[in-house]
């Protein structure tokens, strides 16, 4: 009949129970790990972990413990400055504050912010297209990419080496702005 509640359609057949197969019931399926080395070690009163010293829970303290007594060693020969500080405060530390504000943009998308027009029209010998990254809330350019095929005078407040020197390659300019 039709199950009102959920909608759904079940067939009479299928909510009678079946007949349990007795020589499938008492199947038992292949092990998919293998067995634990315990099982050896059954009979063996300290299953390998010693009379004096026992397998006790957390002998060294958990986690980083211990980092500045029984570990250091171990901390100061693979996590060398791992403690004590450096360097001054922040407060009020805001990533996307006036401080840290720097938003990027990459060569390969430069030529996305030249519009339509500008692309289409020829340009002679010697010209470039002019090209602001600060009007499009841009702060740095970054040297990852292609440029485009024409030569680029970039104003931007800030570029990487890599970006500056692929304008330059390029027959373009890569100028500061405030």
């Amino acid at each position: 009949g039709i199950n009102a509640e959920y909608g759904l359609y079940l067939e009479s057949s299928s909510l009678k129970k079946k007949p349990v197969n007795s020589s499938s019931a008492f199947h038992v399926m292949p092990s998919l790990r293998k067995p634990k080395k315990n099982n050896k070690l059954r009979g063996h009163v300290s299953a390998g972990h010693g009379r004096v010293g026992k397998h006790r829970k957390h002998p060294g303290g958990r986690g980083n413990a211990g980092g500045l007594h029984q570990h250091r060693v171990l901390f100061d020969k693979f996590h060398p400055g791992y403690f004590g500080k450096i360097g001054m405060r922040e407060y009020r530390y805001n990533k996307f504050g006036e401080r840290h504000w720097c938003p990027v943009i990459n060569l390969s998308k430069l030529w996305s912010l030249v519009d339509e027009k500008t692309k289409q029209t020829p340009l002679e010998k010697d010209q470039a297209i002019v090209l602001d990254v600060t009007k499009f809330g841009f702060s740095k350019v970054l040297g990852t990419g292609q440029l485009p095929p024409r030569p680029l005078i970039v104003y931007s407040r800030f570029f990487s080496k890599k970006a500056e020197k692929l304008i330059k390659q390029h027959g373009g300019a890569a100028l500061l702005t405030a």
